[in-house]
């Protein structure tokens, strides 16, 4: 990783980022992130999820292609600009609720089946992201499907690695790896809940 000027996981960094551009990162149009939007789906199966969390959302584009899996689909994002995009994006769409929030401030506030993770965990430190994922899998219900995907390239924003983000969810107790793959330019993994979540109703 190279030195990092500036504060890459600020709400003040994002805020701008979105402020100078609707689609920063090309979601809508790119053919290579569609693309991996489209393993995604493609892993999280054929199965109906009753209560679904996508954290860093962005512009709302892979949640609109989550939501007709799902009978609620809450996404949020750090940065307003974006929560406010994705929100439009997904106004058709009625089991969507869009926040803006922070990890691990916003959480479910009941138990979930579908967690998405793409392109986010590479903004925690390797002790914030471990963190996060153990509040993340013990909102889950067992049985409940984790999703995540992330660029392994370098970038100064980045603060880990995407095969650091990959290892922590590894070593994560509770979540069992199904499937992993090491695409050109990402990993891609589905992780299984194992063990009741007391602590959240469902």
């Amino acid at each position: 990783m190279g030195e990092r000027t500036h504060d890459t996981t600020s709400r003040a960094f994002f805020e701008s980022v979105y402020e100078s551009n609707a689609d920063p990162w090309s979601f809508a149009t790119d053919a290579y992130e569609l693309a991996r939007y489209r393993e995604i789906v493609g892993l999280i199966g054929d199965r109906y999820y009753q209560r679904a969390f996508e954290p860093g959302c962005s512009v709302g584009v892979l949640t609109e292609m989550l939501a007709p899996s799902c009978g609620h689909l809450l996404a949020t994002d750090l940065s307003e600009a974006a929560a406010r995009r994705a929100r439009r994006r997904c106004a058709h769409l009625p089991q969507v609720e869009v926040h803006q929030g922070r990890l691990p401030d916003l959480m479910p506030a009941a138990a979930v089946d579908l967690v998405v993770l793409s392109e986010i965990g590479y903004y925690f430190s390797p002790a914030g992201l471990a963190a996060v994922l153990a509040r993340l899998r013990d909102r889950m219900a067992d049985g409940g499907v984790l999703v995540a995907a992330h660029w392994t390239g370098v970038s100064d924003d980045h603060v880990i690695s995407g095969d650091e983000v990959h290892d922590l969810l590894d070593g994560t107790p509770g979540l069992r790896r199904e499937e992993a793959e090491r695409r050109r330019g990402y990993l891609i993994g589905r992780y299984e809940r194992r063990g009741p979540s007391p602590s959240v109703a469902l």
